[in-house]
């Protein structure tokens, strides 16, 4: 990427130069590395992404409502900065402005590293019995979605951040040894081992419960508490459109939505989000159009 950066920057092709690479203090240390003017240059990075990449895997929201990070210094030009921002409000992306380091370690903690463990989970399935590997549920399925990424692209991105992302998996491992030693501990016919290693690991769910709820929610915001309406649907074209379209006419807002399809069935559960206040409505409402709720 900065080599690109640098001939196009030698060239003067453009009034302001950006790039939307992952990570950010690696690009700008090498660009200046190379001795050329930084200030028509900011480094930014969408937030945004799938598991898919290429031209099919497009969607024109793919931006909408997530932080876009700019990471500009005390050299960048002002019109610069002007315009990245322009660029941000066209896509309908919320701006974030952070140093390029601290970016750096933001994204190991909630992007990078996470991406690893996936894989590592994920791979525990490529050798597995089938007998197991068809009790998969949408547990097994939220924490190995990202794992069906590109393993090229990733290779890119952790080699330009490796300490970050190395440095946050010490301290999971050392989590990792800690919970294996109170689960070993559960196994003791020592009612004090066991005693132990019952705390140990409710001391590491209850870190878990501790650090989820500050996950934001929907558009950034706080995270909410929501009730869940769970539908039996047949697995036939139509059927989510109908649910939503029920919704609409129960006057109910659908705040997020999960599927989760049945083994070896031709059908899936569907969970609807609500408000609480909501959640009696919208069970009525889907009942009296003859859908199956799941109490």
């Amino acid at each position: 990427m900065a080599d690109v950066l640098a001939d196009a920057m030698r060239r003067g092709l453009a009034r302001g130069y950006i790039d939307v690479a992952s990570v950010k203090g690696g690009p700008r240390r090498e660009l200046q590395e190379r001795g050329l003017d930084l200030t028509p240059y900011i480094g930014t990075h969408p937030m945004s992404g799938r598991e898919r990449s290429g031209p099919l895997a497009a969607t024109g929201d793919l931006f909408e409502g997530r932080p876009w990070v700019l990471t500009p210094t005390r050299d960048t030009d002002t019109e610069v900065l002007n315009l990245a921002l322009e660029l941000v409000s066209h896509c309908r992306a919320v701006p974030v402005v952070m140093d390029a380091d601290a970016h750096d370690r933001a994204v190991a903690l909630v992007s990078h590293m996470p991406h690893l463990v996936s894989s590592m989970v994920a791979a525990r399935l490529e050798h597995a019995e089938e007998a197991a590997v068809r009790l998969c549920g949408q547990g097994i399925r939220d924490v190995t979605r990202i794992a069906a990424s590109d393993p090229r692209m990733w290779i890119d991105i952790l080699s330009a951040n490796p300490g970050p992302v190395a440095d946050l998996l010490t301290d999971v491992a050392a989590d990792l040894e800690e919970t294996v030693r109170a689960l070993r501990a559960l196994q003791s016919s020592d009612e004090d081992k066991r005693r132990e290693g019952s705390t140990g690991i409710e001391t590491v769910l209850r870190r878990g419960n501790a650090g989820q709820v500050r996950v934001p929610g929907k558009h950034g915001s706080a995270p909410r508490v929501y009730e869940t309406v769970t539908v039996l649907i047949d697995d036939q074209p139509g059927q989510l459109a109908r649910i939503f379209a029920d919704a609409e006419r129960a006057r109910v807002n659908i705040e997020d939505v999960r599927i989760e399809h049945a083994t070896g069935q031709q059908a899936g559960l569907i969970q609807l989000m609500v408000e609480p206040k909501a959640a009696p409505v919208l069970t009525a409402g889907l009942r009296e159009r003859g859908w199956a709720i799941r109490q």
